[in-house]
């Protein structure tokens, strides 16, 4: 189950944040999600020859927690994806998929020229596809 996500700016200025539990582990989560934003950078700067390479944007388990597990995603323009989830085995193939469709949506947010580039994400429309993107995660078939 996904329990957050977020978009994270090319300076690491936080444009989106999203938790998805009821319980009070908000701010646990924004502190999970900040501290996510160095293993990126780790990633980025220090690339390994076995790890991700500059061209591709999926960056995978970025650290796992006791009980989280982080993944995430750069784009071209250094914009971060976050994702934090409480499932201990998740396959690739469905984070990818998630992060496909979290970028669309998040292209289509951004493509609003009521948008200021660079400041958070206000629009309801974003914040309920992405809320449909994390309901169906796992599951088979793409909504």
């Amino acid at each position: 189950m996904i329990v957050c996500v977020a978009v994270v700016g090319h300076q690491n200025n936080p444009l989106y944040l999203q938790s998805f539990t009821d319980s009070d582990d908000a701010l646990k989560l924004h502190h999970i999600v900040h501290c996510s934003l160095d293993v990126i950078d780790d990633a980025v700067n220090n690339p390994k020859k076995t790890g991700p390479t500059l061209s591709e944007t999926f960056l995978g388990l970025l650290y796992p927690s006791e009980n989280y597990r982080v993944y995430g995603c750069l784009t071209n323009t250094k914009v971060k994806f976050i994702m934090v989830t409480t499932d201990l085995d998740v396959r690739d193939v469905d984070v990818r998929s998630f992060f496909r469709r979290f970028h669309a949506a998040y292209v289509d947010a951004v493509s609003n020229p009521f948008h200021v580039p660079g400041k958070k994400i206000t629009s309801t429309t974003f914040a309920e596809r992405v809320s449909d993107i994390v309901k169906s995660f796992g599951s088979s078939t793409p909504a």
